[in-house]
């Protein structure tokens, strides 16, 4: 089996803990950030937020011309530190969240797909990192 390659991307959000893993982790947050671009948004998010259990994410073109679920099992969640899963397609991710003050650094690893270059991999996910960043920082205002 070969290794696969791993993409790291972080954002600072100046939120608490508390408002992160909310915003990260409820449905109706997961709504409001989970698009890349302005032309796409999540029309479904549902998750089981615990050890097995299942999230799935509905990720559609705005116009109607594409859409994809992005789904997977979680493999460990610790509160307010750690979120890691397995996506459908067998990568593992994990995020860790680490508070300063009223500040959560959060940093995402995941494994690169075969399919669309590593930087537009990072780019698209950097870009979601960063809309949760702004969506969040104007929900703890």
């Amino acid at each position: 089996m070969e290794d696969k390659q791993t993409i790291t991307i972080k954002a600072i959000v100046n939120a608490s803990k508390e408002i992160v893993w909310r915003c990260w982790t409820e449905p109706e947050h997961i709504k409001k950030w989970n698009n890349a671009s302005e032309d796409w948004h999540t029309t479904v998010a549902e998750n089981d937020l615990k050890v097995h259990g299942k999230f799935l994410s509905r990720m559609e073109a705005k116009d109607g011309s594409f859409g994809f679920d992005f789904y997977g099992i979680y493999d460990q969640v610790k509160l307010y530190e750690v979120i890691a899963y397995t996506l459908g397609d067998d990568r593992k991710v994990r995020i860790d969240f680490v508070c300063h003050e009223n500040k959560t650094e959060i940093t995402e690893t995941f494994e690169a797909e075969n399919i669309n270059s590593v930087e537009l991999q990072q780019t698209g996910w950097q870009a979601i990192l960063d809309n949760f960043k702004r969506y969040t920082e104007e929900i703890a205002l």
